[in-house]
């Protein structure tokens, strides 16, 4: 038997830039003479006697000792005792008897730093992502400068955040040359990617058109519109939001909406989105999965965002509510016209009956869709319709496993399969 029989991660998933979440591991460095370490960032970092879930599906494995330089994963060996990468490490984190896995990455996260017109720091935000094992985050639509300014300052070491990557909103315009002036000019300002939200058919395939050419990968909100995924399965969209636009696709015709439907009013709106799966014919919704998965659009489902529409509830007595929920967030959550995503002034029990109807079909397609090698990731999409930072991406992968996938499998939507989109 070798002395390592745990090769080198070189190349994986594992050699990336160092996103470790520690579950319950003591930061307590071994009884050795050294000076306490927190705060500071060593050289050369052994996390030992870890247990370690890899992130790619497979079971844990260990104790291993992880030896980390310059914060990135150098080896993965066999946990020894008085090995010399021990002896020489600037610091030690005591794991025996826990578990070590790839920090968790939000992939449908907003930056806020107001709700409901009232204040509300970023540092707010970090802390609960960071607490919950969020170590990096996709923003799909914020207020770019400030979305900028603190992927910076986070990038710095200056504020304790998630690594952050930015997608800006996708610009419209007038005609063609206007929209593809305006998707060249946001990746100057330093676009990491795009999100579409409500956008027709013809003007979607222009921004896609010169966001490839330009490396910006696009992440869609399909919305109520003539688009709808064939679309980002013949562009290559990166990753479809939500739900929308799957089971439109494999409609005959359009949604049966009542004579009285408004989109503008967000009851109409979720009322009438928690009746749609209902009508996806299901052979045809087998030939969008396909074609999506063919096409190498992943899915993002985020199950939590809308678990309000099952049981609201539920979402109103969360326990964190008392010691977390901020005063901008409560506010902004009280039912009203006047803030997106807060509807409930006349939801039913009825709606709750269609939406139940509505996750499990949803649910079964998303197993369907990861079943014939589509890639599903975690987002949670949270400061809306009841769900908070961190704590909704926490409920996000409870409810991946209620849709039918192992907890490991969950994991790797977390971090492999999300790290890849």
């Amino acid at each position: 038997m070798t002395d390592n029989p745990f090769p080198n991660r070189t190349g994986s998933f594992f050699s990336r830039t160092l996103v470790l979440c520690l579950l319950m591991v003591s930061w307590n460095l071994f009884a050795q003479e050294r000076p306490p370490q927190h705060g500071q960032r060593p050289a050369t970092l052994v996390i030992a006697d870890a247990m370690m879930v890899d992130g790619v599906g497979t079971p844990a494995e260990g104790p291993v000792d992880i030896v980390i330089q310059n914060e990135r994963i150098m080896q993965v060996r066999r946990a020894r005792e008085g090995a010399d990468y021990r002896a020489s490490a600037d610091a030690i984190i005591d794991a025996r008897d826990k578990y070590v896995l790839p920090g968790f990455i939000n992939m449908h996260a907003h930056l806020m730093d107001e709700r409901a017109g009232m204040e509300m720091p970023f540092q707010y935000q970090f802390n609960l992502w960071l607490g919950a094992g969020i170590t990096t985050l996709r923003d799909v639509g914020s207020d770019y400068q400030k979305a900028l300014a603190q992927k910076r300052l986070s990038a710095e070491g200056k504020i304790a955040a998630p690594r952050m990557f930015l997608y800006f909103w996708c610009p419209g315009g007038d005609n063609e040359k206007a929209i593809r002036e305006k998707v060249r000019e946001l990746k100057t300002l330093g676009a990491d990617g795009l999100k579409c939200h409500q956008m027709d058919r013809d003007t979607y395939r222009i921004v896609a058109d010169e966001a490839a050419k330009l490396g910006l990968k696009l992440a869609h909100h399909v919305g109520v519109k003539d688009a709808n995924a064939w679309d980002d399965a013949a562009v290559g969209t990166a990753s479809i939001e939500h739900w929308y636009g799957v089971p439109d696709a494999a409609l005959h015709g359009v949604q049966q909406f009542p004579a009285d439907f408004n989109h503008s009013n967000e009851l109409h709106r979720f009322r009438y989105a928690g009746r749609l799966w209902r009508e996806a014919d299901p052979e045809r919704l087998q030939e969008v999965l396909s074609t999506l998965v063919d096409s190498g659009v992943a899915w993002d489902p985020t199950f939590c965002i809308y678990e309000a529409c099952r049981d609201l509830q539920r979402a109103l007595g969360q326990p964190w509510f008392t010691e977390y929920l901020h005063p901008a967030l409560e506010k902004f959550f009280t039912p009203s016209p006047e803030y997106h995503g807060s509807f409930f002034w006349g939801w039913t029990n009825t709606d709750e009956v269609y939406w139940k109807e509505n996750y499990r079909i949803w649910m079964q397609a998303v197993r369907d869709f990861a079943d014939m090698g589509g890639i599903v990731t975690t987002g949670e999409d949270a400061g809306f319709i009841y769900q908070m930072f961190g704590f909704g991406y926490l409920r996000e992968l409870e409810l991946h496993e209620e849709a039918g996938f192992h907890p490991l499998e969950v994991i790797q939507h977390a971090t492999y399969n999300s790290a890849t989109v």
